[in-house]
């Protein structure tokens, strides 16, 4: 507990791991998925509570980081759990809460979380006693530090009253950037790192979705309008437009991708989700992939060409 946590600029998001939006991940899988992770040079992992309807995700990960703990740092959320049907629950009620982590910890076989994010605000229960929890937690070491993710600006404001506020997670990618017009502001103002999930666009910036592309409906992206008819051929050839860009760089779209993305102001960490070794690898080159300045121009001139984007997931 005495080390100092700080969060890497790269990191490998674990809901994938889960199973429960993809097919075909297995237990063995996933754990060689955060293996691979941590073979790289990802050291970080975020994971959650409900990665799984029984912590699918916590289970893979402590399978795979048996004497590697000291190596790696963990993230974790609470306040979301599943009902028999795989309803999803939202929690925020202190008790409920604590009761998580202490499941969550027995999961990853820890004795401590590095982050521990309230999942997402509870419009039943008053944010600040979400966030005494959390504080609880904090004073007692039990977890290094506490975040707050998919909330809004005011949500991060009555965070903070009760509960130091290290990090903020909330989706960003090249084409879904409205954390710029306030969230982003506020937490670099405050030095509030900032989290970003789906800098893929849950699969759509990799370049490996057909134009005729069919999700089943064991695949949870067949509900989103960014995935369906007119607005997912626009995206798609927003995404051949990028490809471009990354083909004449001799770099991977993925690798285009997490590095701009990277690059970005107040910008803290990057997730990236992946269900197997490969995928990881992949991704991992990001590291290493420099953008000069005639590349980030060119890349968001075709962003603003694409205009704005229909993301909300549909009943």
């Amino acid at each position: 507990m005495d080390k100092q946590f700080a969060l890497p600029a790269l990191a490998l998001g674990c809901w994938p791991l889960a199973g429960m939006t993809r097919t075909g991940v297995t237990r063995q899988a996933a754990k060689e998925t955060v293996a691979a992770a941590i073979d790289h040079g990802i050291t970080h992992l975020d994971t959650a509570y409900c990665y799984g309807e029984d912590g699918e995700s916590e289970r893979a990960i402590a399978l795979a980081i048996k004497g590697r703990r000291d190596a790696i740092s963990i993230a974790s959320k609470c306040g979301i759990h599943w009902q028999v049907g795989k309803k999803q629950v939202v929690n925020g009620h202190p008790d409920r809460l604590i009761q998580e982590v202490k499941e969550s910890l027995l999961r990853l076989q820890v004795d401590h979380l590095d982050l521990l994010y309230l999942h997402t605000p509870d419009p039943k229960i008053p944010i600040q006693e979400s966030a005494g929890a959390l504080r609880r937690l904090l004073d007692e070491g039990t977890i290094q530090a506490a975040g707050l993710s998919n909330g809004n600006t005011d949500d991060c404001k009555l965070f903070a009253e009760t509960c130091p506020l290290t990090a903020c997670q909330r989706h960003f990618n090249m084409l879904q950037q409205e954390i710029r017009s306030e969230l982003l502001p506020y937490c670099r103002s405050k030095e509030i790192a900032m989290v970003a999930y789906w800098p893929l666009m849950k699969g759509l910036l990799t370049g490996r979705m057909k134009r005729d592309q069919v999700f089943p409906k064991t695949d949870s992206r067949h509900k989103y309008p960014m995935f369906n008819g007119d607005e997912f051929q626009k995206n798609l050839s927003f995404v051949e437009t990028i490809q471009t860009i990354a083909t004449q760089l001799d770099v991977s779209l993925s690798s285009l991708v997490l590095a701009w993305t990277m690059g970005q102001e107040g910008i803290s960490t990057v997730l990236f989700g992946a269900t197997n070794a490969e995928q990881v690898a992949a991704n991992a080159t990001a590291l290493y992939c420099s953008l000069d300045d005639n590349t980030v121009s060119a890349i968001n001139e075709a962003v603003r060409q694409r205009g704005t984007v229909l993301g909300g997931r549909k009943a």
